[in-house]
């Protein structure tokens, strides 16, 4: 007899709700109890993105909860991936590989073709575990796009699962949301709603009560907790995620990251927020750019578009100014591509144009790309080569992580920055990455994805930047990333046991529709 998992869908009133966290919470709880549980969700649509062992694409709020499950990402987690390349249009991957760039009314018009591999990757997931936590996406309550929905609650009636509805308290008006929801759901749908969490909450919860009874008592849904605003560092998503809109306070180092329009994996970053006295500050104009002693210009999904804004915003002219009087600069990815000579596009992919074009690069770096069809999606480990200049303390050092990009860069070896050899693969040992440190010029770009997250590398750049400005931090410890990450999950897991009453969870799973 096939073995099939127990599954549980966790949706929200409204995107941001808290669905991510609330699942990933869920996933390390089950985790803890002795159960294999991973984390599903049919379709994703972000700009923050990962690649597999198997060199697939998939979400990183799905990595993530599978961290939050001590198991590996597998693309079985995010059969389904949309990608914004414009405000109108995204790329799509099934399945770990991109199948093109559509249009919203060209996706919704193919998009219940797909609903086979949903049902696939979820059924063959559902044979490998105990428990599958379903996340939703937006609102089940989205009456203009239900038709042929298999991300909220059609995919609870695929996946034959109980659901709960997490409401954001914070925003206000959570009765009318909770109610709201309900009430727009059909008949069945909202039968298979099982509870419901109010999430981001502030304040002594006993004057709660009488607004939780009267929403019990309308709708006929208990509430199975209140999470109080929850302060742990755990990813979050993409443009909702405060860490990159909020104002951060300039400390003794200041990194800015130049928030381009369609910046993918700002995660990336996430290492130096946990080193004392450093500064990570997320940028949109020259204003805000200030005075920083590293300007980091990270991935993006359309290189040529926001090399345009960067000129257009006037951002280019200044981090060009701050790199001739030798502020370093780092690329990251498609920030990798605009440091160099030029961008070619054969194929007129980036623009949507299909047709043929060059963008001359920002020349910091002695390096040319070529977009190709293909795109480049694997896990990677390697080391610092020789690298010259203000971060010459790296050389040697251990790094990991992964590349995702569909242009082929060309440049001299002799300045490479990276050696890196493909992980699960047979291939040889590459040399990747570049740097310039001809004058006053601290420049340096790879297409490594986690490149500062290796142990010690982040603290080797503080500590050169401090040394650039005649200081040192004796105090500076070396970071266990991943250890702090673990750490994170459990502070996280131990908030949903406190706050929801995971006896009637374990009920409303175990009971199912």
């Amino acid at each position: 007899m096939i073995k099939v998992a127990k599954a549980l869908m966790i949706v929200g009133t409204m995107s941001n709700a808290g669905k991510s966290l609330v699942t990933a919470g869920l996933c390390r709880v089950f985790n803890q109890d002795g159960y294999k549980v991973a984390p599903f969700k049919s379709q994703n649509m972000a700009l923050n993105s990962f690649i597999t062992a198997e060199g697939a694409e998939m979400g990183r709020a799905q990595v993530v909860q599978a961290e939050a499950a001590n198991i590996e990402p597998s693309v079985l987690m995010n059969p389904i991936l949309l990608k914004p390349t414009s405000d109108s249009g995204s790329q799509v991957i099934v399945n770990g590989e991109a199948i093109g760039t559509m249009k919203a009314g060209e996706y919704y018009a193919m998009k219940h073709t797909l609903r086979p591999e949903v049902q696939k990757a979820f059924d063959t997931l559902a044979s490998k575990f105990d428990i599958v936590c379903i996340e939703g996406a937006g609102s089940p309550a989205e009456i203009n796009i239900k038709k042929d929905d298999f991300v909220n609650m059609g995919m609870a009636k695929m996946a034959k699962a109980p659901v709960l509805l997490v409401a954001d308290i914070d925003r206000g008006g959570v009765f009318a949301s909770i109610y709201g929801t309900l009430m727009l759901l059909e008949d069945d749908e909202r039968e298979m709603v099982k509870g419901v969490i109010i999430n981001k909450f502030r304040g002594d919860v006993e004057i709660l009560r009488p607004g939780l009874k009267m929403i019990e008592d309308k709708t006929g849904v208990p509430i199975v907790g209140v999470l109080p605003m929850l302060k742990v560092d755990i990813e979050d998503e993409d443009s909702l995620s405060e860490r990159i809109s909020g104002r951060s306070e300039v400390k003794l180092i200041d990194i800015a990251v130049v928030r381009i329009p369609r910046m993918s994996n700002y995660t990336d970053f996430n290492v130096f927020e946990l080193i004392p006295g450093v500064s990570l500050r997320y940028v949109t104009s020259v204003r805000e750019l200030g005075q920083p002693d590293m300007i980091i210009i990270p991935g993006t999904k359309n290189t040529t578009g926001d090399l345009k804004w960067l000129r257009q915003s006037g951002m280019e002219a200044a981090i060009l100014k701050h790199a001739n009087s030798g502020t370093v600069v780092f690329g990251v990815c498609g920030g990798y591509q605009m440091l160099g000579k030029q961008i070619s596009d054969p194929y007129g992919e980036e623009d949507g144009t299909g047709k043929a074009n060059v963008t001359p690069g920002m020349g910091l770096l002695d390096i040319e790309t070529t977009f190709i069809e293909k795109k480049r999606t694997i896990q990677m480990a390697g080391k610092f080569g020789q690298v010259q200049g203000i971060f010459s303390a790296l050389s040697g050092l251990p790094l990991y992580g992964y590349e995702i990009h569909s242009g082929v860069t060309e440049f001299p070896e002799e300045k490479a920055l990276t050696s890196i050899s493909p992980i699960h693969e047979n291939g040889e040992i590459m040399a990747e990455g570049s740097q310039n440190t001809e004058g006053k010029l601290n420049v340096y770009g790879t297409y490594v994805h986690g490149v500062f997250d290796g142990d010690g590398i982040a603290v080797k750049i503080v500590e050169a930047l401090l040394a650039k400005k005649g200081k040192k931090m004796d105090d500076i410890q070396t970071i266990n990333f991943a250890e702090y990450k673990r750490q994170q999950y459990d502070i996280l897991a131990d908030s949903i046991r406190e706050n929801l009453d995971m006896k009637k969870i374990y009920e409303i799973l175990e009971a199912g529709v």
